[in-house]
């Protein structure tokens, strides 16, 4: 019974390889076929257009604030305790909607994570049901994504079925399609946001101020099994 029980381990591990040659698998680049996508480009330029007007109503705000500031401390001298109050008050309150605002555009889960949200699942959701369509019909087990995060430290051109993907999406060029450089985006790419400290942070502060309220070149795919 012990001997048994060694051998079955034994069995299993021998019959592994022979497992694992029985499913197919290949890989795709998502990063290029998404820039083969005339609707990528779209979505990259519509979010960056939204990004923009977000950027100079930020701006607004805080040249507003420069304003008041400057304002503020040009008069200090002439007001009473009471209008100090009454001023500082109206600068702090300026100050914390500023604040709130752009992290509301630009903060986690934000205007701006929203709109690339809105506007990249339509795109993914595209890629994802060609890579489905090519995996039943080439009867894959397995499809990685090369653009994903795992590491592929070696790739065999003969499980690139980027291609098929392409032209399942209606975008095969007659000369195959020849990637680039290694860098494009997944998803429709973040502009730049504002930093978190913008406001308030290098404006003088009035005196007294009120305490404030409590972030590759891929090659036609081979032949397959």
């Amino acid at each position: 019974m012990k001997r048994l029980l060694f051998a079955l381990p034994l069995l299993w591990l021998a019959l592994l390889p022979g497992l694992a040659r029985a499913q197919k698998f290949g890989y795709v680049d998502t990063e290029f076929i998404m820039t083969k996508m005339p609707a990528y480009a779209q979505a990259q330029q519509e979010l960056n257009t939204a990004s923009q007007n977000w950027q100079k109503e930020v701006e607004a705000q805080k040249k507003d604030l420069d304003r008041l500031h400057r304002t503020y401390q040009a008069e200090e001298v002439l007001l009473t305790e009471t209008m100090k109050k009454k001023r500082q008050d109206e600068i702090l309150k300026k100050e914390q909607d500023a604040k709130a605002y752009q992290n509301k555009v630009f903060g986690y889960e934000g205007l701006l994570f929203k709109k690339r949200q809105e506007l990249t699942k339509p795109i993914q959701d595209k890629v994802f049901e060609a890579v489905e369509k090519v995996a039943k019909k080439k009867q894959l087990a397995i499809v990685f994504d090369k653009a994903g995060d795992l590491t592929m430290l070696y790739t065999n051109p003969a499980h690139d079925y980027t291609e098929f993907v392409l032209e399942e999406l209606d975008l095969a060029s007659e000369d195959r399609n020849q990637p680039g450089p290694k860098g494009a985006v997944k998803t429709v790419a973040p502009p730049q946001t504002p930093a978190d400290s913008e406001f308030g942070d290098d404006m003088p502060a009035p005196t007294k101020a009120a305490p404030a309220t409590k972030g590759r070149v891929t090659t036609k795919p081979g032949t397959r099994n």
